[in-house]
């Protein structure tokens, strides 16, 4: 049945197109015996008017008769025209109806074909694996992560007993720093004077006075 649905939709196709190019072909031919006919009956009331000059109206009548006849044969083509019109119309609904049923047909059936290859117990499945990976994964990035060595026997409340004394000592040594004396502006602070150099006379002097005071 597959496979007749596989090389039979070309086919009907392929006929649906033949018939539409047949029907169009008609159509064409119609059209040019209407203008045909046309020009002929437009010709026979030139020539019932030239026998109608010259007095021969039975003549003249015979033309008008012959130009109610192409008439006829015009308004038959014309209705032939407009099955021809009505036919094609059905026919390419009928195409696109079946071209829709065809697209929704094959849309169904991949999706069903997609379902299957889905199925919900693979999903579970799948997701499992996704998650009982993710959890290894996260077990392997601590265990990297966490110290090891003499690093491991470290205690972290005595690391930050000491980190707090540090910061206390910090503290307290920016308090004892002393504060900077501001200087007015304009009055700068006295050099202290430069010790003078003793004289040779000086030295002598001192040098008598210690003689004396042994």
């Amino acid at each position: 049945m597959f496979m007749n649905r596989l090389f039979g939709k070309p086919k009907q196709e392929g006929n649906t197109l033949q018939t539409l190019d047949k029907l169009n072909e008609t159509l064409e031919m119609l059209e040019k015996k209407e203008g045909v006919l046309i020009k002929k009956a437009a010709g026979e009331v030139e020539k019932a008017k030239e026998f109608s000059r010259v007095k021969n109206k039975r003549a003249a009548i015979q033309c008008l008769k012959r130009k109610r006849l192409y008439e006829q044969q015009v308004e038959q083509l014309g209705n032939f025209q407009l099955r021809i019109h009505d036919q094609m119309i059905m026919l390419e609904g009928a195409k696109a109806t079946t071209e829709t049923v065809d697209a929704l047909r094959t849309g169904a059936s991949t999706m069903k074909a997609m379902q299957k290859a889905t199925n919900i117990d693979d999903v579970d499945k799948t997701m499992e694996e996704i998650n009982e990976q993710t959890e290894n994964m996260k077990q392997i990035q601590e265990a990297l992560s966490a110290p090891f060595g003499s690093a491991a026997d470290f205690d972290e409340d005595e690391l930050l007993d000491e980190l707090e004394e540090l910061e206390s000592a910090e503290l307290e040594e920016q308090l004892l720093q002393p504060v900077p004396m501001h200087v007015p502006q304009g009055k700068q602070p006295t050099r202290p004077a430069a010790q003078k150099q003793p004289t040779a006379e000086e030295d002598e002097l001192a040098a008598l006075q210690a003689d004396m005071a042994l």
